[in-house]
């Protein structure tokens, strides 16, 4: 007598009509209520723009309003004032303004860099230190150099002097902060390297992350210095020296050929500052 097979046939579960029916179904509700979702958030964009535009008050009417203005201003620009008793005030402004971006780039290099070295993560500084050079850089970026400008005219009183202490302060922040990045973003397997012949932190920043990295630094100083020279500009009007006070006394008094030339003075100082920068860029290496 042959044994009886114990084994039973396979049976294919299938899905019942029903719920096969209902998938599209579901997969429609699911795109309809991300559609809903899609739509709700891009009308509350437009509806915070349109608040926004309206609490500005901008309107076609104030610039129709202000036509006469606007023309007293063109046509003063159209005839700068190229007297040689202005240019000469001119120029020494644009020395001043200068001066005022290279002595706060000088003032905040040492101590942004510092910074950096400690908030970089490669370098291996302490946590505490890391810690608080972290909170003080972004303390020091945080407040606008505009408000730093005010506060060391407070202090010291207008003049140059206050716009180089602002620029080098708020400077500083982003220096640590920039150049941290800079500093974390060599290539590892040198630094990895020289820890395993047994130099410390000192010795490990200074001979594989500070060389790798000098190029880039090099290059943020650059941008930092470019990034002054705009600053200082506009710190002058708050009575921190520099060109910057020479266009708020022109706009103030309506003498709007001086402002025609002075706003070219400063346009050109810009372009030729970017200019420089980019030569000596490209002759160091450094990234454009």
């Amino acid at each position: 007598m042959e044994p009886e097979e114990l084994t039973q046939p396979h049976t294919r579960t299938t899905d019942s009509p029903d719920r096969r029916e209902g998938a599209p179904g579901i997969r429609s509700a699911n795109k309809s209520r991300r559609h809903v979702t899609h739509w709700s958030a891009a009308g509350a964009v437009l509806i915070v723009l349109v608040w926004s535009v309206q609490g500005t008050g901008i309107s076609l009417g104030a610039l129709v309003d202000g036509r006469e203005g606007g023309l007293r201003l063109l046509r003063g620009f159209l005839r700068p004032d190229l007297t040689w008793t202005f240019l000469a005030d001119v120029g020494a402004a644009v020395l001043q303004t200068v001066q005022v971006s290279l002595a706060g780039l000088v003032l905040a290099a040492p101590i942004g860099l510092g910074a950096a070295l400690l908030i970089a993560g490669n370098v291996g500084a302490p946590a505490w230190m890391r810690s608080t050079a972290r909170t003080g850089a972004a303390v020091l970026r945080g407040v606008p150099d505009l408000l730093w400008a005010l506060l060391f005219v407070a202090t010291i009183g207008p003049g140059p002097a206050a716009g180089a202490l602002a620029i080098a302060v708020h400077g500083a922040g982003l220096l640590a902060k920039l150049g941290a990045e800079q500093l974390e973003a060599v290539d590892p397997a040198p630094v990895e390297a020289v820890r395993l012949t047994g130099a410390g932190r000192g010795a490990t920043a200074a001979l594989a992350i500070v060389p790798q990295a000098r190029a880039g630094l090099f290059s943020l100083l650059l941008y930092q210095w470019e990034c002054n020279i705009r600053t200082s500009t506009v710190l002058g009007f708050v009575g921190a020296g520099g060109i910057g006070q020479e266009l708020a006394i022109s706009l103030k008094l309506f003498r709007y050929d001086e402002l025609s030339t002075l706003i070219i003075a400063v346009l050109a100082m810009i372009l030729i500052v970017d200019l420089f920068s980019r030569v000596i860029r490209r002759r160091m290496g450094a990234a454009t």
